[in-house]
């Protein structure tokens, strides 16, 4: 096989293969990961995802690839892009089918245009940013998205590409030595705050662990997934992933995924799951069936911050959006997206609206500076 092709599916392409070309050990964009989604059921054209990841061959060696997918709509994206697509559809317009590079019902920043370092590098992610916009134009699609790009893709789009930029609240590790050096470093009123909510969740009765994926019997996956259906139905959303996903995450990923849970007697009652790379931990889903005070803080940010800690690991990202992660200890963190439209006017009246929106996420993120909790800030 040579050249470049878009393939249907990642059952064709060996796992050592595609994650050679992941330089971090980035889980959200791993074989284990992409190919789950697809072989326990969690990405359907009824959901409005269909694969069609960007390859880029030579002697039958994979150089370079882009997990790729045509989307009917904007769900599980995380980037918004709603009010675009109702313009143009006023307009007249088709705005789906759309192409989209990104991680499924993951808004977790990481590379997307997967290359092996080296000199290289550089050249095959525009290579594989042409490809995209080439095939958008041959399909007649009116445009193609790339979410929560690494800082190494960024410069792999030319001007044809609008940018967009986000933010996420972010922990970062300065080399704490436990939880409490963490709280050391934050004004005292935070510090007061959070030693509240973990008593408070500590005085529930509920008995509190943190565990790795392989660690867990398929009954206690069945468990946890679970929880995370119930949270999203209570919530009025829809529990894409499956529990044959959950238990494929344990298995695949081992010890890289861990579930921080609270137990009363034998059944779990709440649940955090968290990824994690070499140097980053990722919270990912929440689930609960009681509400006790301080219990969704605990399992999902400081649990994780006390992991962190413990392993070394540099920073965590919890997830999307929520400015309660402020008075926790994360910090807004930018994040990266680039969009090709493919009609020229339509470009330019999205990119007008861009302006205005960085203008104002820019002036949200230094009012969100000014309340660090951080004592030094």
């Amino acid at each position: 096989m040579n050249g470049l092709c878009f393939l249907d599916s990642l059952a064709g392409i060996a796992p050592s293969d595609w994650d050679a070309l992941v330089p971090d050990g980035n889980p959200f964009v791993s074989h284990a990961f992409l190919s789950g989604l697809e072989s326990t059921g969690c990405l359907r054209e009824e959901y409005g995802w269909r694969p069609r990841h960007l390859a880029l061959f030579q002697d039958g060696q994979l150089l370079a690839a882009a997990p790729t997918y045509l989307k009917g709509n904007s769900h599980g994206e995380f980037v918004f892009d709603w009010g675009w697509a109702a313009a143009w559809e006023r307009a007249g317009g088709d705005y789906y089918p759309k192409l989209l590079v990104a991680s499924p019902y993951s808004p977790v920043p990481g590379p997307r245009l997967l290359v092996r370092e080296g000199d290289e590098a550089p050249a095959l992610r525009r290579r594989l940013a042409e490809a995209l916009v080439d095939e958008a134009d041959r399909l007649g699609l009116s445009s193609v998205h790339a979410n929560f790009l690494a800082d190494a893709d960024l410069d792999a789009f030319d001007a044809r590409w609008l940018v967009r930029a986000d933010y996420q609240f972010h922990w970062h590790n300065r080399g704490y030595t436990d939880f409490d050096d963490f709280l050391a470093a934050l004004t005292g009123k935070k510090r007061k705050n959070i030693r509240q909510e973990r008593a408070h969740a500590h005085a529930a009765g509920l008995t509190l662990e943190m565990r790795g994926g392989d660690e867990l019997s398929d009954a206690e996956w069945r468990q946890i997934h679970a929880l995370y259906e119930l949270t999203f139905d209570m919530k009025g959303n829809h529990p894409a992933l499956t529990a044959r996903f959950f238990r494929h995450l344990g298995h695949a990923l081992g010890p890289n995924v861990q579930v921080a849970m609270a137990r009363d007697g034998d059944d779990i009652v709440a649940m955090a799951l968290f990824v994690r790379s070499r140097d980053v931990l990722y919270g990912r889903y929440w689930g609960a069936s009681v509400e006790v005070s301080g219990l969704h803080f605990e399992l999902c940010y400081y649990r994780g911050i006390d992991y962190a800690i413990r392993e070394g690991i540099a920073r965590f990202e919890p997830g999307a959006q929520g400015e309660h992660k402020l008075a926790r200890g994360f910090l807004p963190s930018i994040t990266h997206s680039r969009h090709y439209i493919a009609h020229d006017g339509f470009r330019r009246a999205v990119a007008d609206a861009l302006v205005q929106e960085t203008a104002h996420r820019e002036a949200y993120r230094d009012e969100l500076m000014t309340h660090s909790p951080y004592a030094d800030r």
